[in-house]
């Protein structure tokens, strides 16, 4: 008869050859491999102030924990870097000092190591954006209903508070798109959230990136929303030249992410465990 734990572990078991061909990889040599994750949604709840987000209470130590036995921990999110630091609490972490946060889908990085955030000048057409945004929805009507977050890099309208959050999110869709094209930015749909940004910066760029970087032989990324694919594709590309993969879903929400996925969570709990069974299974016997 089985243990508890083995009952346990079989939760993190994932659903396709393809997702256990890659856990099996990263747990058989975790010195090379990367553990990527999202931030908003997988390492922390979802909630309708996003400055109010934290990441789980348990996250922190979980990857203090797994991180000195893997090549590196990244988190990489559409938040600046350093707002996804504070949030995190991950500075100063024992355990941590190789994490990297990659903040706005790659272009600025944050090293433990150094404690500093690299990047590189803003893109003109996010001044001209934030701008003229506030006119866009008092013509609208959304001026009062929805919560503009200012990422310095990018600019994003949560509708989470509207009294309709999805039909303001549907109604401000084309007209955003718009005003983001007409500056040379690009509109990028979330969960209730509008995000307008530079084109050629994504989550699936910025790991690829990385991976090859560090010089990984296998990955693992963790995501929940719609700028999280970018991220899957990735993965599957690295899959189908040779680099074992584990594709994560943080929940079931975005049907195209979960369908994708290898695993499917229960939310930033279940990433948590997730990592706990992995630093069980990568330290066994050692």
């Amino acid at each position: 008869m089985g243990s508890h734990q083995d009952d346990q572990d079989d939760l993190w078991t994932p659903t396709t050859p393809a997702g256990r061909d890659g856990l099996a990889a990263i747990v058989a040599r975790p010195s090379r491999a990367v553990i990527a994750l999202d931030f908003d949604g997988t390492l922390a709840p979802i909630v309708p102030d996003p400055e109010q987000a934290r990441a789980h209470p348990d996250a922190v130590p979980t990857l203090a924990a797994l991180a000195p036995h893997v090549a590196s921990v990244a988190v990489i999110t559409g938040r600046p870097a350093g707002v996804a630091v504070r949030h995190g609490a991950f500075a100063g972490v024992p355990g941590l000092e190789h994490l990297v946060v990659l903040g706005h889908y790659g272009a600025e990085r944050w090293d433990a190591v150094t404690g500093t955030v690299r990047a590189p000048a803003p893109h003109p057409g996010v001044a001209a954006v934030r701008s003229e945004l506030p006119g866009v929805l008092a013509e609208l009507g959304l001026w009062h209903d929805t919560y503009v977050e200012e990422k310095g890099r990018a600019v994003a309208v949560h509708t989470r508070r509207a009294g309709d959050p999805q039909g303001a999110f549907e109604t401000l869709k084309a007209p955003l798109a718009a005003l983001a094209a007409r500056h040379g930015l690009m509109l990028e749909p979330g969960r209730l959230v509008l995000e307008l940004r530079p084109p050629g910066v994504d989550k699936g760029a910025a790991l690829t990136q990385y991976v090859r970087e560090v010089g990984a032989e296998s990955v693992l990324y963790a995501g929940d929303d719609l700028g999280d694919l970018p991220a899957f594709a990735a993965v599957e590309k690295l899959r189908s030249d040779g680099l074992p993969g584990l594709l994560v879903a943080a929940d079931t929400v975005i049907a195209e992410l979960a369908d994708r996925a290898d695993l499917v969570l229960d939310g930033p709990a279940g990433v948590v465990g997730l990592l706990a069974h992995l630093t069980r299974a990568v330290t066994r016997g050692r």
